[in-house]
């Protein structure tokens, strides 16, 4: 019974809502899966390893350099490599596997969608950002969430900020 709580997974999903930006105009910054630096806030690197882009089967690298906290020069990158399993267009949704990385997870699927909000004479669309993970070594669940929303926040206003002064 121990043995199966500890290799319990940790489930969940986290949504931001986008105002003033349609599903339309929001998914193709999220279905472009080799620049997630233009809009995440911790990813300083990305770029396509494999793979066609717009295809299911390319792999990103995404990285992340930091200083050490204790004042000497010494710098560290944390990267991750992730593959695309499912990209729907119409549906506005893809899908994604960590294949390897630097950070402690061994296992972590996320499901990023677009859907569009639907109330009268509001324009604006939700980011849904599900995920299934192995826990994260050094890490909590709670971690995870606080993350997964921080990171939806930022990127929703990046969104709006980019995207809003070019309409």
């Amino acid at each position: 019974m121990a043995q199966a709580q500890a290799r319990a997974k940790w489930e969940g999903k986290s949504s931001v809502e986008v105002a003033g930006l349609t599903a339309d105009q929001v998914w193709p910054c999220l279905e472009d899966f080799g620049n997630l630096h233009k809009w995440h806030p911790s990813v300083d690197t990305c770029y396509l390893e494999e793979g066609v882009p717009g295809k299911v089967g390319q792999v990103r690298y995404c990285g992340l350099t930091t200083k050490s906290s204790d004042g000497s020069d010494e710098i560290s990158v944390q990267w991750s490599k992730g593959k695309l399993i499912i990209l729907d267009p119409t549906e506005r949704c893809l899908s994604y596997q960590v294949t390897e990385n630097n950070v402690g997870i061994d296992y972590y699927v996320a499901t990023i969608k677009v859907l569009p909000i639907n109330d009268d004479g509001k324009t604006g669309s939700i980011i849904e950002w599900a995920y299934v993970a192995d826990p994260f070594v050094g890490s909590t669940h709670d971690d995870l969430v606080y993350y997964l929303n921080y990171t939806l926040q930022s990127m929703a206003k990046k969104m709006q900020q980019e995207l809003l002064k070019t309409t």
